[in-house]
């Protein structure tokens, strides 16, 4: 028989969040602070701050068994026949001393139907999940839990069949900052990202405020970023505003200005990178059916939108010798190596990314 030992989950457990909301069933890990989140404009962006990409449990112990109960949050849509489908099941990865060993999933959970006539919401509570990881390997270890980047989840409680305690960050680690837009989009499992991969190549303490879809220049993600400890930080700009065409040309330029001189206030001296959108042939040009109409009135393609972000970045180049510009058709270039109708292929953009910037002489070099 199983001897189980209950460890509270408190914030020393928890890595990638910058906030644990205390609800009635847990701890909630959101990736902005309270003071950003009232200033969130819908819905849409308070569920992409939710989904916990990047964040995950980590614990020293010499367990054989783990378990974690969460409450998953998925959402769905709802008319007059019925709820629609929901997403397959979020991913949690175990990782043991830095290796995969396990993936399992949670069943139970909380479902909100979206009425998409009138944007009314309704929650239907489930059951709590347990998450079963069985078999590790024996003897201490460094173990990670990482939470699904694809649904919301709050944690509940963590049991072990052997005590376990916070996991020390390794000495001398530095803590990589990255924000954009999804970097999760298309990947197997949460640790299975870009960001998550680069971070492990670079050998990094990865904090991913990457937001599905709501990453636009705004304010509260600058003072986030601003007040938030990095070492060195990115930023993936352009392609969610070019998707949501919330900036013209006119308001991009200083609406960017803006971001960088708020993060440069907390963060005066440390390595920091924009990179432009990543290249997508559906988004590189405007819409035929209203290309010059749009283009006159200022509307950003990923291509002018480029440009504009080059430009930003030209213009501050002279004082400010430790802010870089990487191209994001660097990374990703369907166009060019004929993957347009392929998904994302994370480890490869991992790999060009850690190459580019983590490698000796790079600039997120140690």
């Amino acid at each position: 028989m199983t001897h189980w030992t209950t460890t509270p989950i408190t914030a020393d457990l928890v890595r990638g969040a910058l906030d644990l909301v205390a609800t009635d069933r847990g701890l909630l890990p959101q990736r902005l602070p309270a003071r950003a989140r009232a200033q969130l404009p819908d819905e849409a962006t308070a569920e992409a701050v939710a989904r916990p990409a990047g964040v995950r449990l980590a614990l020293r112990t010499s367990a054989t068994q783990l378990e974690v109960d969460v409450v998953r949050t998925r959402t769905t849509t709802a008319t007059s026949a019925g709820p629609g489908p929901l997403a397959p099941d979020g991913v949690y990865d175990l990782l043991v001393d830095g290796v995969l060993v396990a993936r399992s999933t949670a069943p139970g959970g909380d479902v909100v139907e979206v009425d998409p006539a009138t944007g009314a919401a309704e929650l239907r509570r489930g059951p709590v999940g347990s998450v079963r990881f069985r078999h590790l390997p024996p003897g201490e270890k460094d173990v990670e839990v990482w939470l699904p980047h694809t649904e919301i989840t709050t944690l509940v409680a963590l049991r072990a069949d052997a005590p376990t305690a916070p996991a020390p960050v390794p000495a001398g680690r530095r803590t990589w900052v990255h924000h954009g837009g999804a970097t999760g989009t298309g990947a197997d499992s949460p640790s299975a990202t870009w960001t998550a991969l680069a971070a492990a190549l670079g050998g990094v303490e990865l904090v991913d405020l990457g937001f599905d879809g709501a990453a636009h220049l705004d304010p509260f993600t600058a003072r986030a970023l601003r007040a938030t400890p990095a070492d060195v930080i990115s930023l993936e700009v352009g392609r969610d505003v070019v998707v949501g065409d919330s900036l013209r040309r006119r308001a991009f330029g200083p609406a960017l200005h803006g971001f960088l001189d708020t993060v440069r206030e907390g963060h005066p001296d440390v390595p920091l990178l924009v990179v432009s959108p990543l290249g997508d042939p559906d988004l590189e040009e405007l819409p035929a059916s209203t290309g010059a109409h749009d283009a006159a009135a200022g509307r950003l393609s990923l291509r002018t939108c480029r440009e504009a972000v080059a430009e930003v970045l030209g213009q501050r180049a002279a004082d400010d010798p430790r802010l870089f510009l990487l191209d994001g058709l660097a990374l990703h270039d369907p166009a060019a190596e004929g993957t347009a109708d392929t998904p994302l292929d994370h480890h490869r953009v991992a790999e060009r990314f850690a190459r580019g910037l983590f490698a000796p002489g790079a600039p997120f070099a140690a």
